[in-house]
């Protein structure tokens, strides 16, 4: 009887514990692994949401800077750490849709070790070409690049830069020829001086050059039009109406992590998304303020993303070791 009621007593003993820690979430600092180097957009990016995190949970979040192997380093220590809830990633489609497609071998599992939580912002892609190229719109562009050979710029393989002008190509049935460059500097700066053709390039970078006239936005990857460029036709709007390349960064955390926990930094930031002045701030830099999805709602983006880039990636060949 003695062992009897041991056994029938120990998994509330055993429970009581997590119960507990659950209760007095979060009781010290949490960090946010941003899986890229200091300075750039994610950076700052992640170190906002951090800030305003630290607001609403009333504890401490901290940047931790993890890059390197195309945000794998990151993801995997966020995927492997403890589901308590103190350690965050900040995710992106590259992340968690793209690599697990792109890469023979990885040493995580997205699907099944990580849990999104929120998508924060949208990346909109701006397709520019010099002010040389006598292609005044995106249709011109097509029939010149029927009539010659084209070059287009990449930062690498496989990222939402190639996937975008992958993307287009079989859109648009034309051959584009891939320069990969070690970075969006170096590729603008060939762009520029017209060694290359076009480029699906993050607003922030070439928005500046844009303005000043040395180099041409032909339309803007998302299906409708960025508020930074109204006048700039979206590539769905010019006879392309599938057409649609973005990325997106979010949060996310080890699939472990009890659910009520999940719920309140869900909560929290959703809050950190109806916050004006991270808004203000995001979107002045081209980026898109996500709607808050519940857990459905961010299955079925990243389902969709899935469908997306498959196609791409399967046509193309597009494979990583």
């Amino acid at each position: 009887m003695i062992a009897r009621r041991t056994l029938l007593t120990l998994p509330a003993t055993m429970a009581a514990p997590a119960l507990h820690a659950q209760d007095t979430w979060p009781s010290r600092t949490l960090r946010l692994v941003v899986p890229y180097a200091p300075g750039g957009v994610t950076d700052q990016l992640g170190r906002s949401i951090a800030e305003r995190l630290s607001r609403e949970l009333g504890q401490t979040v901290v940047v931790e800077n993890r890059a390197g192997a195309n945000t794998i380093i990151g993801t995997q220590a966020v995927a492997q750490a403890a589901g308590d809830g103190y350690t965050l990633l900040m995710a992106s489609g590259a992340s968690m849709v793209l690599n697990p497609m792109l890469y023979r071998r990885l040493p995580y599992d997205a699907g099944r070790e990580l849990t999104l939580l929120a998508s924060m912002v949208e990346t909109p892609l701006l397709m520019v070409v010099p002010p040389s190229l006598s292609a005044a719109n995106v249709q011109e562009f097509v029939a010149l690049a029927r009539q010659r050979e084209m070059n287009v710029a990449t930062v690498g393989i496989g990222n939402p830069i190639h996937l975008a002008a992958e993307l287009f190509r079989i859109s648009a049935g034309i051959d584009l020829q891939n320069v990969v460059f070690p970075g969006s500097a170096p590729a603008l700066t060939s762009l520029l001086a017209g060694d290359v053709q076009v480029m699906f390039d993050v607003i922030l970078t070439s928005l500046p050059f844009v303005q000043t006239g040395r180099l041409r936005a032909l339309g803007v990857t998302t299906r409708q039009r960025v508020p930074v460029l109204p006048d700039v036709p979206a590539i769905a709007e010019l006879g392309f109406p599938e057409y649609e390349a973005t990325t997106w960064f979010g949060v996310a955390a080890p699939s472990t992590v009890p659910d009520p926990i999940k719920a309140r930094l869900r909560g929290a930031l959703a809050a950190v998304q109806a916050d004006p002045a991270f808004r203000e701030r995001f979107a002045s830099l081209g980026l898109l303020i996500q709607p808050a999805r519940d857990e459905a709602g961010l299955a079925a983006m990243l389902e969709a993303e899935r469908r997306r880039w498959s196609g791409v990636i399967q046509a193309r060949g597009i494979v990583l070791d």
